[in-house]
């Protein structure tokens, strides 16, 4: 069960982050708007969230979960994949070692970002991307072998980030889309595909008893309410702009 959440606000050139999705650029004011909607759904799933400051240095910085890995009794703070990203993970170090005692890192030639990294019960998935490379990969499989995890690389073909294409919904059930519909690494588990008009809420996030989802995408949700989820609905517009799913925007421990 999770008990905190790190965020950070949009900062004022989140408009110049790193985007590939071609579907314009994110409207400030709106994007604020969904981050605080955002942090008032991590409420109501029980956790204390921890509010960062928004960093004009670094406009992907609301994207927090790419600076660390977060576990029960350890964390790992990332080499970020992308050069402009480089630094953001300072702070949130900083942050995080006021809760864990056990604070490892990814060093260079290494670069890993979180969201590459999904846990699965007693095992990580890590994907090999153009942010997470093979040295970055290696470097957390060694670590989470010294606390008793085993780890597996996925390489992968056409998403950003491994949790961009699959998510871990607990109880053995995983959100799939794309590349991810017939993997080999994922067919012992209860798949929920995504058709491909609604890939982007692929990136769905259980928080305790809730699900969190994008809004508007109608099939998904029936999909997870099936499974007798509870589902809470978010706007997320001017972060799918930006590449960035409702994963992205915290780090839950």
């Amino acid at each position: 069960m999770f008990k905190q959440a790190i965020v950070r606000k949009p900062c004022k050139n989140f408009q110049f982050g790193i985007s590939t999705s071609n579907i314009g650029k994110p409207d400030y004011q709106r994007a604020l708007l969904q981050h605080s909607k955002y942090v008032e759904a991590l409420i109501k799933s029980k956790l204390s969230v921890i509010a960062l400051n928004e960093d004009d240095r670094f406009p992907d910085s609301t994207f927090v979960e790419d600076t660390a890995i977060v576990d029960k009794e350890f964390t790992v703070i990332t080499n970020l994949g992308a050069k402009s990203r480089q630094g953001e993970e300072i702070e949130i170090s900083d942050k995080l070692k006021t809760f864990y005692d056990n604070v490892e890192s990814i060093k260079k030639p290494g670069t890993l970002e979180g969201g590459d990294v999904m846990k699965v019960e007693e095992h990580y998935y890590i994907g090999l991307s153009n942010r997470t490379n093979k040295e970055g990969a290696n470097q957390l499989k060694k670590i989470l072998k010294n606390y008793g995890y085993s780890s597996s690389t996925v390489p992968l073909k056409k998403v950003l980030h491994l949790k961009t294409g699959i998510s871990y919904l607990g109880d053995a059930i995983l959100c799939v889309s794309g590349e991810f519909k017939d993997h080999s690494d994922f067919r012992e588990y209860n798949l929920i595909e995504v058709q491909e008009s609604e890939a982007y809420a692929t990136n769905s996030l259980r928080i305790n008893e809730y699900v969190l989802i994008p809004q508007g995408y109608a099939n998904l949700k029936k999909q997870i309410l099936n499974f007798n989820f509870k589902v809470l609905e978010l706007e997320m517009s001017e972060f799918e702009k930006m590449d960035g799913g409702l994963s992205c925007l915290s780090l839950r421990f």
